[in-house]
């Protein structure tokens, strides 16, 4: 359940699209709070609230410099979040379903 907790949040963060357009320019490379607030019709603090929810999932690092905070992905996480999908979307041996498998015996059959 932990991990799912943890790799739920990422899903979370990335649900609201102004967060997933931020990560997604991201993608580019480290960029500064003030272009990222440039490309949204947002205020300061608009941002620095979608920029504390990805930072707290771990998806994003930030770095001060002088007054400006460089926000960049964390690659590690993000290579563990695409494992995560992967392995979630994929059937396998130890399933979490298989522990309930008998649990519709006869479902479909006319009773």
């Amino acid at each position: 359940m932990k991990s799912y907790t943890r790799h739920t949040r990422v899903f979370k963060a990335l649900s609201n699209p102004k967060r997933a357009m931020i990560v997604d320019m991201l993608s580019c490379g480290e960029l500064c709070a003030c272009m990222i607030l440039e490309k949204f019709e947002i205020s300061q603090s608009t941002l620095s609230h979608h920029m504390k929810l990805l930072c707290e999932c771990g998806l994003v690092k930030g770095r001060n410099e002088g007054k400006w905070t460089y926000y960049s992905l964390d690659a590690e996480i993000i290579r563990e979040t695409k494992q995560f999908f992967h392995t979630i979307t994929t059937a396998k041996e130890n399933c979490i379903c298989k522990d309930v498998a008998d649990c519709c015996e006869g479902c479909g059959q006319d009773q």
